[in-house]
Protein backbone atom coordinates (compact mmCIF):
# COMPACT_ATOMS: atom_id res chain seq x y z
CA UNK A 1 0.00 0.00 0.00
CA UNK A 2 1.05 3.53 -0.62
CA UNK A 3 0.29 6.54 1.29
CA UNK A 4 0.59 10.00 -0.57
CA UNK A 5 2.17 12.72 2.00
CA UNK A 6 2.07 16.53 0.32
CA UNK A 7 4.44 18.83 1.73
CA UNK A 8 3.17 22.51 0.91
CA UNK A 9 3.08 26.51 2.31
CA UNK A 10 -0.20 27.07 4.23
CA UNK A 11 -1.31 23.49 5.12
CA UNK A 12 -3.98 24.76 7.28
CA UNK A 13 -5.49 26.51 4.05
CA UNK A 14 -4.71 23.30 1.53
CA UNK A 15 -6.11 20.93 3.89
CA UNK A 16 -8.97 23.31 3.83
CA UNK A 17 -9.28 23.05 0.02
CA UNK A 18 -8.48 19.38 -0.23
CA UNK A 19 -11.32 18.59 2.09
CA UNK A 20 -13.78 20.09 -0.17
CA UNK A 21 -12.70 18.75 -3.27
CA UNK A 22 -12.32 15.36 -2.32
CA UNK A 23 -15.21 15.06 -0.19
CA UNK A 24 -12.85 14.39 3.07
CA UNK A 25 -12.39 14.87 7.10
CA UNK A 26 -9.77 15.85 9.19
CA UNK A 27 -8.16 12.56 11.46
CA UNK A 28 -5.46 12.24 13.56
CA UNK A 29 -3.59 15.29 13.28
CA UNK A 30 -0.79 16.95 15.21
CA UNK A 31 0.23 21.13 14.98
CA UNK A 32 3.57 22.80 15.24
CA UNK A 33 4.03 25.91 17.13
CA UNK A 34 2.58 28.56 14.73
CA UNK A 35 -0.98 26.49 14.25
CA UNK A 36 0.30 25.05 10.65
CA UNK A 37 0.17 20.88 10.63
CA UNK A 38 2.96 18.93 11.34
CA UNK A 39 0.80 16.56 10.26
CA UNK A 40 -2.55 16.06 9.20
CA UNK A 41 -4.22 12.60 7.99
CA UNK A 42 -7.50 13.82 5.82
CA UNK A 43 -9.77 10.45 5.62
CA UNK A 44 -12.53 9.62 2.90
CA UNK A 45 -14.71 6.41 4.33
CA UNK A 46 -12.94 6.45 7.37
CA UNK A 47 -9.52 5.69 5.36
CA UNK A 48 -6.51 7.87 4.95
CA UNK A 49 -6.64 9.39 1.30
CA UNK A 50 -3.63 12.28 2.08
CA UNK A 51 -1.37 13.74 4.56
CA UNK A 52 -0.65 17.17 4.67
CA UNK A 53 2.22 18.82 5.68
CA UNK A 54 3.61 22.53 6.56
CA UNK A 55 6.57 22.77 4.21
CA UNK A 56 9.75 24.23 5.83
CA UNK A 57 10.73 26.41 2.29
CA UNK A 58 13.90 24.87 1.98
CA UNK A 59 12.04 21.90 1.20
CA UNK A 60 10.42 23.25 -1.46
CA UNK A 61 13.19 24.88 -3.45
CA UNK A 62 13.91 22.66 -6.52
CA UNK A 63 12.52 19.55 -5.15
CA UNK A 64 9.36 17.36 -5.80
CA UNK A 65 6.41 18.24 -2.68
CA UNK A 66 4.44 15.37 -3.17
CA UNK A 67 5.86 12.18 -1.02
CA UNK A 68 4.80 8.59 -1.35
CA UNK A 69 4.92 6.14 1.94
CA UNK A 70 5.49 2.52 1.90
CA UNK A 71 4.50 0.39 4.73
CA UNK A 72 6.85 -3.24 4.78
CA UNK A 73 5.86 -6.19 6.80
CA UNK A 74 9.52 -6.46 7.62
CA UNK A 75 12.82 -4.34 8.66
CA UNK A 76 14.95 -6.88 6.64
CA UNK A 77 12.25 -5.50 3.43
CA UNK A 78 12.37 -2.32 4.80
CA UNK A 79 16.28 -2.12 4.83
CA UNK A 80 16.50 -3.46 1.47
CA UNK A 81 14.14 -0.91 -0.21
CA UNK A 82 16.10 1.95 1.19
CA UNK A 83 19.75 0.57 0.41
CA UNK A 84 18.26 0.27 -3.09
CA UNK A 85 16.54 3.60 -3.37
CA UNK A 86 19.31 5.91 -1.98
CA UNK A 87 21.90 4.40 -4.23
CA UNK A 88 22.60 7.24 -6.53
CA UNK A 89 19.74 9.45 -4.82
CA UNK A 90 20.02 11.46 -1.56
CA UNK A 91 19.14 10.18 2.25
CA UNK A 92 16.74 12.61 4.04
CA UNK A 93 16.32 10.66 7.21
CA UNK A 94 18.48 7.88 8.47
CA UNK A 95 17.14 4.37 8.96
CA UNK A 96 15.45 5.21 12.61
CA UNK A 97 12.69 5.08 15.78
CA UNK A 98 10.08 7.60 15.86
CA UNK A 99 7.67 7.86 18.25
CA UNK A 100 4.88 6.65 15.58
CA UNK A 101 7.05 3.68 14.23
CA UNK A 102 9.75 1.39 15.46
CA UNK A 103 11.80 2.09 11.66
CA UNK A 104 11.12 4.49 9.55
CA UNK A 105 13.54 6.34 6.60
CA UNK A 106 12.93 9.15 3.98
CA UNK A 107 15.03 8.93 0.93
CA UNK A 108 14.88 10.97 -2.58
CA UNK A 109 15.79 8.40 -5.27
CA UNK A 110 18.08 9.32 -8.36
CA UNK A 111 15.11 10.56 -9.87
CA UNK A 112 13.70 12.93 -7.63
CA UNK A 113 10.89 10.54 -5.92
CA UNK A 114 10.87 10.81 -2.27
CA UNK A 115 9.77 7.97 -0.46
CA UNK A 116 8.79 7.66 3.31
CA UNK A 117 9.63 3.73 4.54
CA UNK A 118 8.31 2.54 7.27
CA UNK A 119 7.20 -0.51 9.68
CA UNK A 120 3.40 -0.74 10.54
CA UNK A 121 3.24 3.28 12.79
CA UNK A 122 0.89 4.01 15.98
CA UNK A 123 -0.12 7.21 17.46
CA UNK A 124 2.60 8.27 20.10
CA UNK A 125 1.60 9.36 23.66
CA UNK A 126 -0.29 11.61 24.02
CA UNK A 127 1.73 14.79 24.77
CA UNK A 128 4.15 14.41 22.49
CA UNK A 129 5.12 17.52 20.35
CA UNK A 130 7.21 18.10 17.14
Amino acid sequence: MIGIGLYVKNSLEAAELYKSAFGLELGYHVLNEDGSYFHSELMKNGKEFISVVEAKREMLQGKNPVQLGVTFETKAELEKAFELLRDGGKTELELCELPWSPCAAEVTDRFGVNWYLTLAQHRPDDGWQP
